[in-house]
């Protein structure tokens, strides 16, 4: 159940949800027309001009981010922030302010300081901003999209990042594009988590937020926010037992190195990059401008290897001395049931039509490729007292 063949990031497409969509096969007669303005126009978005502005919009503006360029979500911003401002028509000034300076050092608060005006741009994580805009989450709902291949799929299913892309703009925020992130990772300092029952009585700190809060209490662990300096006063006094987080964090915080010993990649939640803009400076801008900043964030993001980086970071805590649990399809389905009151929940919040359109993103992917499509959590069955699975490498 456990240990499944390693997939390489050559074995997928990096997929990108922008807004030169096209129409869902299968679905009513609402295809997205490529421009913006015309798709705004044609959802009777309230407050969406279907003109663009007459003259070009000048003077810097603030483009957040919530980490360093050292990071692929920091790198993409400074590469969008750079794209724009050497661009030979619609240029457009953007200043780069990492670490979510402008949203009180809160990746949470992104969202709302965007559609306030307390920054013009950003490049933000859908699960930080899913705090503000709960539709956002769809990307981290608990397994619905557990490996590389499924999150590419759905970040670039044109029927989930429409009906996102709406409930952006109804807050004030135009969505421009997307990328996948890659998956969060769970480190222990012990511990071999194969099973929802391995994670029992685990303290753990987590910085994932409320959803992943909630689902690592209802399979059993004791999830806690804390601070990187409380995490490790925490972990050498003993009462620390693991975290969550990207195996990119792990590997600049240098985990082999200070107790961490175990690795699950359970595919848990996903993530993505979304690229966005305060809809008055859309509003306001140009069609060049326009133009500019679509096209650069498009280009950014199919060019992002964010998901790639996140597996090799995972490779190398690995070679790094951690023992590996990579969990198959039914390791995810078993998980999946354990926290199927989560995802029920959660996916009221977001909306049972954003998840059914998930769900068919990833299915239909699956099926393209010839897979079995994945058994639905309530379906899946707990794993009782089977044998022991093959030691994690």
């Amino acid at each position: 159940m456990i240990m499944s063949q390693r997939s390489t990031a050559r074995s997928i497409c990096v997929a990108v949800a922008a807004l030169a969509f096209v129409s869902v096969p299968g679905r009513a007669a609402e295809s997205v027309p490529a421009d913006y303005v015309d798709w705004a126009c044609a959802l009777k978005v309230p407050g969406m001009p279907c003109n663009a502005g007459g003259e070009a919009l000048t003077g810097e503006l603030k483009l957040s981010v919530a980490v360093a360029p050292a990071f692929p979500l920091g790198a993409a911003a400074k590469s969008w922030a750079e794209a724009m401002g050497a661009a030979a028509s619609g240029r457009i000034e953007a200043k780069l302010h990492p670490g979510a300076a402008l949203a009180q050092r809160d990746a949470g608060r992104e969202f709302f300081a965007l559609r306030d005006g307390a920054a013009d741009l950003a490049v933000g994580s859908a699960l930080a901003w899913s705090a503000q805009l709960p539709a956002l989450a769809i990307y981290a709902l608990p397994w619905i999209a557990p490996e590389p291949a499924d999150l590419a799929a759905l970040a670039s299913s044109p029927e989930v990042a429409g009906e996102l892309m709406k409930r952006a703009v109804a807050d004030g925020v135009v969505l421009l594009a997307m990328a996948p992130l890659g998956h969060r990772s769970l480190a222990t300092v012990e511990r071999v988590v194969r099973s929802p029952a391995d994670l029992a009585g685990l303290r753990l700190r987590v910085t994932g937020g409320p959803l992943v809060v909630e689902t690592l209490a209802a399979l059993g662990a004791r999830p806690e926010a804390m601070s990187f300096i409380q995490a490790q006063d925490a972990l050498a006094a003993g009462r620390l037992d693991g975290q969550d987080g990207m195996a990119t964090s792990f590997v600049a915080a240098r985990f082999p190195a200070t107790g961490y010993r175990q690795l699950l990649r359970w595919g848990a939640f996903g993530d993505a990059m979304v690229f966005a803009v305060r809809r008055p400076v859309w509003n306001a801008w140009s069609s060049a401008q326009r133009k500019t900043a679509l096209d650069s964030a498009r280009a950014i993001a199919s060019s992002a290897t964010a998901a790639a980086r996140e597996e090799a970071a995972e490779a190398a805590l690995v070679a790094q001395g951690m023992g590996e649990v990579r969990l198959t399809r039914a390791g995810h389905a078993a998980f999946a049931a354990a926290a199927a009151s989560v995802r029920a929940a959660r996916g009221q919040a977001i909306g049972a039509d954003l998840v059914a359109a998930a769900e068919r993103a990833v299915a239909e992917a699956r099926e393209a490729q010839g897979q079995v499509p994945a058994a639905a959590p309530e379906a899946a069955a707990l794993p009782g007292n089977a044998p022991a699975p093959a030691p994690a490498r």
